[in-house]
């Protein structure tokens, strides 16, 4: 298999062959895409959970547990102002 690079990816290529950290080119390409499949199964494993939590969420509002989203906004506002009283407390105090 031949594959084209662009020059600074070739040049990138053979720095680290002379680094000393890989003995050919083609070390260095296949490791490249042992890290692109590692990605990759990283990426579907955390899409299979993002869904996974996203089907109990549904679950959860079809049974009624879900929580007002106004009210959550709500408590967030009061949280935010909390933390931001009690910094300008501790600016006061210095």
């Amino acid at each position: 298999m031949n594959v084209s690079l662009t020059p600074e990816l070739e040049q990138w290529v053979q720095d680290k062959v002379k680094s000393g950290k890989y003995s050919s080119s083609s070390e260095v390409v296949r490791e490249g895409l042992r890290l692109l499949d590692e990605r990759d199964r990283l990426i579907s494993a955390r899409l299979a959970e993002l869904k996974a939590k996203i089907r109990v969420g549904i679950e959860e509002l079809d049974r009624g547990e879900g929580i007002d989203g106004e009210e959550v906004f709500a408590e967030l506002e009061e949280d935010i102002q909390r933390i931001e009283a009690e910094m300008a407390q501790q600016e006061v105090a210095k």
